[in-house]
């Protein structure tokens, strides 16, 4: 279980631009959750997923992840535990090295290094096994330089990599949001069989309504830093895109914006 309790979260502070995004803000993640977070721009989606894993840290409140108090732990530390997917393909893989170091790298995620080989020949099946999985006939590519790949098969590969180790929870930020249709959909699938093969912890920002009431059994929609739907289970199947469109259109016209 991840637990954000009373969380203050200021940005550009002591200046003329301070902003509160988050005052006494409370969120509990369960664990099994699959959830999809969806808001406006500056809702605090994507803050929520950076105080979570460490890249930033509150002003007041606490993190806790299973009973741990990990407010003020390290983000490589976290990482132990959660795995991330951002936007860009290119940062969840090593260009400048092969299909096959990028494998043995996550493979490796956590263990100690002494002086053998950086990839064991013994687990290339094993990868090649894996990554037929993705069915971009990759396994057939392992020597090929991942900076030459297509940014739907680098995502492809970083989804998978971050789900090798032995991860609790997995954040994934916008992961479809900069690939083709054709790509984000199987992306979103291959996320869905994962998540479900590891029974691992999910938290996805995405701004596809269809991912977001498609896959996983939570759904949250945020708000100038607070939650403002949250639907589950049952109340989440039934939860209509239309619905969604139209408090989008609201926080539209609040926010000043044309529609």
């Amino acid at each position: 279980m991840i637990k954000l309790e009373h969380i203050d979260k200021y940005f550009n502070i002591g200046t003329i631009n301070e902003i509160c995004l988050f005052k006494d803000f409370n969120l509990n993640i369960n664990d099994g959750d699959f959830i999809s977070v969806i808001g406006s721009n500056g809702s605090g989606k994507t803050t929520v997923l950076n105080l979570i894993c460490g890249s930033l840290e509150p002003e007041n409140g606490k993190i806790i992840l299973d009973n741990e108090d990990i407010t003020k732990q390290k983000e490589y530390i976290r990482s132990r535990k959660i795995g991330r997917v951002y936007q860009d393909p290119s940062m969840g893989t090593c260009p400048s090295m092969t299909i096959l170091e990028n494998m043995s790298l996550a493979d490796n995620k956590g263990k100690s290094y002494g002086l053998g080989m950086g990839t064991n020949k013994k687990r290339v099946n094993y990868y090649k096994d894996l990554l037929s999985r993705l069915n971009l006939g990759l396994e057939n590519m392992l020597d090929t330089k991942v900076g030459a790949l297509s940014g739907g098969q680098r995502q492809a590969m970083a989804l998978l990599m971050t789900t090798m180790s032995d991860i609790k929870f997995l954040i994934l930020d916008e992961h479809t949001a900069a690939l083709d249709p054709k790509t984000a959909e199987l992306i979103m699938k291959f996320t869905d069989e994962i998540v479900k093969e590891k029974k691992i912890t999910t938290i996805m920002v995405t701004h596809n309504l269809r991912f977001a009431t498609e896959y996983g059994n939570r759904i949250l929609m945020m708000h100038k830093g607070n939650v403002i739907i949250d639907k589950a289970g049952e109340e989440k199947e039934n939860i209509d895109i239309d619905d969604l469109l139209s408090k989008f259109n609201e926080i539209s016209i609040e926010l000043g914006n044309s529609i």
